[in-house]
């Protein structure tokens, strides 16, 4: 197989705990230290509020608590990674976020079958890179609050704007 064949994507990779995370750089629209956000009534408990990013006012969804790890105090490495996809637009936020790397698509695995569940749907793959094992985030998944609740929030519908 030559290797016009091959190819790869650029990920912008992230970490939460110890883990360590990638979401495709297409769908990253820029990374940003926390700034102030405010609290939103009635958002799901993973919306820590909204943050003003450019002039545009965004929900800010703590993937921490997205993913039912224990919460920690934002410090000077915690970053907002800016999404749009589908016509939303969110700001994650991760414990630390700096490297972009291009992933091969050989390098990508789909995520094991007995991965079920919530935390299992928002694996859109595994990457192996070298020693390192990167899980490739599902981000429209990510994105769907409606498992937690039958009607929208405040926060979802400013993420549609």
């Amino acid at each position: 197989m030559s290797d016009l064949h091959k190819t790869s994507e650029p990920f912008i990779l992230f970490e939460l705990g110890k883990t360590l995370y990638g979401i495709p750089s297409r769908l990253v629209q820029q990374m940003e230290m926390i700034d102030q956000i405010t609290p939103v009534p009635k958002a799901p408990v993973f919306v820590e509020g909204v943050i003003l990013s450019r002039g545009q006012v965004i929900p800010a969804m703590n993937l921490r608590v997205r993913f039912g790890f224990d919460q920690i105090a934002h410090d000077t490495r915690t970053r907002l990674i800016v999404v749009n996809t589908g016509g939303r637009t969110i700001g994650l936020i991760v414990d630390t976020a700096r490297e972009f790397v291009s992933i091969p698509s050989e390098a990508i695995q789909p995520p094991p079958e007995k991965l079920s569940g919530l935390s299992g749907k928002y694996l859109a793959g595994i990457a192996k890179l070298g020693s390192r094992l990167i899980l490739i985030l599902e981000i429209q998944e990510l994105l769907n609050f409606s498992e937690m609740a039958d009607h929208e929030s405040p926060a979802e519908s400013v993420a549609r704007n």
